[in-house]
């Protein structure tokens, strides 16, 4: 297992909390292939208003791994990824996009099986004109998000880690999932929170 899939297999919940709860994205994001997980490094990708040409573009030079970070001067419900879009991602080997913006074709993105994760689904078109940039520092939910930084997504979310923080990340997310393990059989012998993480005291001393 890489560092990227140990990463998605803890989750996003458990890598902002080892992260010092740092990074969440603060946007309602649709996971639109339901029970997906992906994680990798960014392909920072910022289009024209309500255009597309740059997702072109930067299909021509994402990496195997990658997490396409797809973003519009301001986030607007115009539809940046298609099925189309997403065969040719898929056919070079994307970890995942996010979509800072919306998607279409939905059932034909649940079939195809790429995890996505978008703010809207509409089917609102968009343009081919506007020449963007492809790799420079982008904001998605009040975070900035620089070429090669670590996207981690599922169910709750995204959550951004920079590589320097990678290996330091995954030691405290593997204490804190070893730690949670035991908790859940001792709540599965009836323990309860409150008494094992030192809840009742708080309470009760009132």
């Amino acid at each position: 297992m890489t560092e990227h899939e140990e990463l998605a297999s803890y989750g996003v919940a458990t890598v902002h909390e080892a992260f010092g709860r740092q990074g969440l994205i603060e946007a309602d994001l649709i996971q639109i292939v339901p029970g997906s997980r992906a994680a990798g490094p960014a392909r920072t990708v910022r289009c024209g208003a309500g255009d597309n040409l740059m997702v072109h573009a930067a299909l021509s030079q994402v990496e195997p791994g990658e997490i396409l970070v797809l973003t519009l001067p301001e986030p607007a419900p115009f539809s940046l990824v298609g099925e189309l879009i997403a065969i040719q991602a898929a056919y070079r080997k994307v970890a995942g996009i996010l979509v800072d913006a919306a998607v279409r074709d939905v059932e034909e993105l649940r079939r195809l099986g790429l995890p996505i994760w978008a703010r809207w689904i509409r089917a609102t078109g968009t343009t081919k004109d506007a020449v963007g940039s492809i790799n420079e520092p982008v904001t998605v939910g009040g975070v900035q998000i620089e070429p090669g930084d670590v996207v981690v997504l599922d169910a709750d979310g995204a959550v951004v880690v920079p590589p320097e923080n990678l290996g330091k990340v995954l030691a405290a997310a593997r204490a804190r999932t070893a730690r949670e393990e035991d908790s859940r059989e001792q709540f599965r012998r009836g323990a309860l929170t409150y008494d094992l993480a030192g809840l009742r005291a708080k309470v009760e001393k009132h």
